[in-house]
């Protein structure tokens, strides 16, 4: 069983036909809060969430702006910070063997690998799982650490979110949490977690050509500047 002190953290952008049900499967007995940001939803996502239960906050646009938001706004008594999508397709059953390497202090940051698991068909494009290959490779090369994926499932330790000193507002702030986790050389865990397509919507990411496109500018922006700042010159170092 989860020991209470977890907030779980959802980045939405008009996720209306997906929120209410993510929300309300919920461990609700297992952790402390379930906290939506709602990044700009004009469908009423923000008041489907709230019905279903969860505590909805705002944030500027972008991905990485809600998750900074939601991690700044968790209740102080949470010491491990959940970060899932709000689509459907992280299958939430996963998240007790998500958390417990870093509450049996065994780790401080624990990845859920989709490409790794069990994903149904359609769930992941062929370009997500090379992009996360791709990456896990120039990253083992450079910083030692072994991922396969930048999936949005993944459990921190709240004192080691604070370290990171996270500035990449985008769709980029997946991949500078898993590199600035490198650099900080904290206690990486990545597991093999299920995935499944998505409720409802339309994917901000590989939804369209312009979307796809975007992201990898970010990603590629990550990259390289992570090869330009060693640790020791980053914030906070």
């Amino acid at each position: 069983m989860i020991r209470p002190g977890i907030s779980v953290i959802i980045p939405v952008l008009n996720e209306r036909e997906s929120i209410g049900d993510v929300v309300a499967s919920m461990p609700w007995g297992d952790i402390a809060e379930c906290i939506v940001v709602d990044n700009g939803s004009t469908d009423g996502t923000a008041e489907v969430a709230a019905a279903a239960g969860a505590r909805v906050i705002t944030s500027p646009r972008g991905y990485g702006a809600a998750c900074k938001a939601g991690s700044e706004a968790a209740l102080a008594s949470s010491t491990i910070l959940v970060f899932m999508d709000g689509d459907g397709s992280d299958v939430i059953s996963d998240l007790p063997r998500l958390v417990a390497p870093i509450a049996a202090g065994e780790a401080d940051f624990v990845i859920g690998s989709r490409t790794r698991g069990r994903h149904e068909p359609g769930s992941l494009l062929p370009t997500q799982i090379f992009a996360g290959r791709l990456v896990g490779l120039l990253l083992r090369i450079r910083h030692h650490v072994h991922y396969t994926d930048m999936g949005p499932f993944r459990a921190i330790r709240r004192s080691s979110m604070e370290q990171l000193n996270m500035t990449e507002m985008t769709y980029g702030w997946n991949l500078e949490m898993q590199v600035k986790a490198a650099k900080r050389r904290l206690r990486i865990q990545e597991i093999a977690v299920d995935y499944q397509c998505r409720k409802g919507g339309v994917s901000k990411v590989a939804g369209n050509l312009l979307g796809s496109f975007k992201t990898a500018i970010r990603i590629a922006a990550v990259l390289l500047r992570s090869a330009a700042t060693p640790a020791s010159e980053e914030p906070g170092s």
